[in-house]
């Protein structure tokens, strides 16, 4: 985000209403830049940050479809919205099944966009969270359900899976943060009946609460202020497929008894509507908190609990899976290598035994995280323990304090020491910055800073600032 705010693209080949959104967006505190048609955004995705992009439907080149799956491919997290007249439910299903985060009819009310572009940009932060697991793309041969590991503990996932896959049962995914829900639910869905129909993601924790009602269930025409015309709910869209609905356990009390009778009746009405609508969806719900406890405490209704709970997986944590972290701490080295044009060539035992020792509180998403670091800064042919973090290898003891008698040399130590940790600062930037062709937005990426922050550090550093 360049000075805090968040990098919008929007992608139209109208020139009027790419001025009347960038301003309306730039108003709202965004930073605005516009492309005529999908190869030009693409283009501009390619050599900067990005946090949204809206784009039209129908454009010349390269219309908003293809411009979606490109990004689907070329940059995975970035959340895409797309902008249609066309706004039909063939189309809004197309789009939302390739991996738009949500769509706005033409013409469209500012107060509707407003809500729908703070909500993508939400969105977008917790896909950056909830980086992609192993299985997403480019796995090894034999791998099962796009998933990676033999231990036991993933084993009987595996048949678990093979078991409640091809029915069309209710499940509830439950399992710490970063164990992989989605990926779970992702499997349920491409080895069930109804593959080929819409695989729709809901996150209970991007919506307001006040909004998940029009969210899951739809809308009609002046249901409510900006309502300007009617819009199917995720559970339409998902219409013959299948419904994730991830962080169930956000879902307000109110909503519950909503939620319970589309399962148990398969039917539901938009907001604002009367008509009754009959709906085909199987439910994935996924939750990291214990919902037996929020239902003892009155947070969750119980009734709705024994309905979600019809099968439930509870996915293991990687410190249960041990035996694991080596094939995925290779699978995630091959990823890097590739991704950020490295040559690593492997990974020391040493570096694996402290893999394998370490407790892994972030599971996955941490396993990954820590590979991309290392083969991001490893000097080396291959990542040793002195390239993982601290929390891996154990914190380095500090030399001991100087005694009372030892004149200046505890200043003199403390000046050592904070030239070290400058030269190693120096060091991680100009890496990530040769890394980035001197991009300095991206070098910032990759080094988990601000990009102010960065700016900072390079004029302290006094190292001169690159164009970006």
């Amino acid at each position: 985000m360049l000075g805090g705010k968040p990098q919008i693209l929007v992608v139209d080949d109208e020139a009027n209403l790419r001025r009347v959104l960038s301003a309306q967006l730039s108003r709202d505190g965004y930073e605005v830049h516009t492309a005529e048609d999908g190869e030009r955004a693409a283009a501009f995705i390619r050599e900067h940050h990005v946090d949204l992009v809206i784009s039209d439907l129908r454009m010349p080149k390269m219309g908003g479809l293809e411009l979606l799956r490109w990004a689907q491919l070329e940059e995975p997290k970035l959340p895409v919205m797309i902008l249609t007249a066309y706004a039909t439910v063939d189309t809004a299903v197309e789009a939302l099944k390739i991996g738009a985060v949500d769509y706005i009819s033409k013409p469209f009310d500012q107060d509707e966009v407003r809500r729908l572009v703070r909500k993508a940009l939400q969105v977008g932060q917790l896909a950056h969270r909830d980086a992609s697991h192993p299985g997403a793309r480019g796995l090894p041969d034999g791998t099962r359900f796009g998933m990676l590991g033999s231990s036991k503990a993933i084993c009987d996932l595996y048949v678990l899976l093979d078991r409640v896959a091809a029915t069309p049962t209710t499940v509830l995914v439950t399992g710490e943060s970063g164990t992989g829900k989605e990926l779970v639910a992702r499997a349920l869905h491409e080895h069930s009946s109804r593959s080929t129909r819409p695989f729709i993601k809901v996150n209970a924790a991007a919506i307001p609460q006040t909004l998940i009602e029009s969210e899951l269930f739809g809308y009609e025409r002046g249901a409510f202020t900006g309502a300007v015309g009617s819009k199917p709910g995720r559970f339409e869209l998902a219409q013959g497929g299948t419904l994730f609905l991830d962080e169930i356990g956000e879902i307000p009390l109110e909503m519950q008894v909503k939620l319970l009778r589309v399962l148990q009746e398969g039917e539901l009405e938009r907001v604002g509507g009367v008509k009754t609508i009959r709906v085909d969806v199987r439910l994935i719900a996924a939750t990291n908190r214990d919902l037996r406890r929020e239902t003892a405490a009155g947070r969750f209704r119980e009734d709705l609990y024994y309905r979600l709970n019809v099968v439930p997986i509870e996915l293991p944590p990687l410190r249960d899976r041990s035996g694991d972290v080596p094939v995925l701490a290779r699978f995630f080295l091959d990823k890097f290598n590739a991704r950020l044009g490295k040559h690593i060539e492997g990974i020391d035992e040493d570096a694996l035994a402290g893999l394998a020792r370490y407790r892994w509180p972030g599971n996955i998403r941490e396993l990954e995280n820590f590979i991309e670091r290392a083969v991001l800064f490893a000097d080396g042919a291959r990542i040793t323990l002195r390239d993982l973090p601290t929390e891996v290898t154990g914190a380095t003891p500090l030399p001991p304090a100087p005694s009372a008698d030892s004149g200046n040399f505890g200043e003199g130590l403390k000046e050592q020491v904070r030239a070290a940790m400058s030269r190693i600062e120096r060091d991680f930037i100009l890496r990530a910055l040769e890394q980035t062709t001197g991009n300095v937005t991206h070098a910032a990426r990759l080094l988990k800073i601000s990009r102010k922050g960065l700016q900072l550090k390079m004029k302290e550093l006094d190292l001169r600032e690159r164009n970006d």
